[in-house]
């Protein structure tokens, strides 16, 4: 909630400071476009609460693994709703991928939900991003309004039954909190714009690096176990990642080498 809150603060202040008011009137008059944006805040609340549960709960670990698959299910989504030709290499990366959950599954004796949710979730709001019709900026903004009405519902009732307080006793507490808005928002504009910038591969690279982070927190740091069991399961993933990272990467090189023509 606090999310919601701080985020939607930041991005007004951001879009006071462009002067950037002018698409706001267009998408009030489209239903179509609201109830695109309203299933990716759907989408993205989700992906926010799960991760969020996870951390707090001690399965950083899983958290880092749904973010790994996140890439794969980009790819499995591009072909069954975007009808995207898949080549032989990602074929065999999916498949890898998917006997790395079925390890996982064997092992915990139950799905791994959090990881399949999380990237279930972000790979459903990176299609619906793909598509939209409004900015990065606007398109977060539209976002976090629509979950708004949501938040403040929940924050009353949470405050009204004492299971949670704002302002708190604690400084570094209510600034904590004051900053989970710039930290939420930042990272998600900074992604939309890379994602004009740069080449999918490199961007594709480039997502791995949070999911490691992640994981080496979760092992080193908060010292989560991790048997040599559940190290194969991820090591399927892990190389469904570098196969398909390799092919991206030959398959770009393959589309800037320049198109020899015969002269006469």
């Amino acid at each position: 909630m606090h999310r919601v809150f701080w985020s939607l603060a930041f991005l007004l202040v951001l879009l006071a400071a462009l002067r950037r008011w002018s698409w706001l009137s267009g998408v009030m008059r489209s239903p179509r476009v609201l109830a695109a944006f309203a299933a990716s805040a759907v989408l993205l609340s989700i992906n926010w609460v799960t991760y969020i549960w996870a951390v707090g709960n001690g399965h950083v670990v899983d958290a880092s693994l749904g973010y790994f698959m996140t890439p794969l299910v980009n790819v499995a989504l591009g072909y069954t709703v975007l009808h995207e030709r898949l080549r032989r290499e990602q074929w065999f990366a999916l498949a890898l991928a998917a006997l790395g959950v079925v390890w996982l599954t064997l092992q915990a004796g139950q799905l791994p939900w959090i990881a399949l949710v999380l990237a279930s979730s972000f790979g459903a709001y990176g299609l619906l991003r793909k598509i939209a019709t409004l900015g990065a900026l606007e398109g977060l903004t539209l976002e976090t309004l629509v979950l708004l009405p949501a938040a403040i519902a929940g924050f009353w009732y949470l405050q009204a039954s004492g299971q949670a307080r704002f302002p708190t006793p604690d400084t570094s507490t209510n600034l904590w909190l004051l900053g989970v808005g710039p930290v939420t928002a930042v990272p998600l504009l900074l992604f939309a714009v890379g994602a004009r910038r740069l080449s999918l591969t490199t961007l594709g690279l480039l997502q791995y690096l949070s999911p490691t982070l992640q994981f080496l927190l979760g092992v080193w740091l908060f010292r989560e176990p991790f048997s040599p069991l559940r190290l194969l399961g991820f090591g399927l993933i892990w190389a469904a990642l570098v196969l398909y990272s390799i092919d991206g990467w030959r398959n770009s090189r393959r589309a800037q080498q320049p198109v020899l023509t015969p002269t006469v």
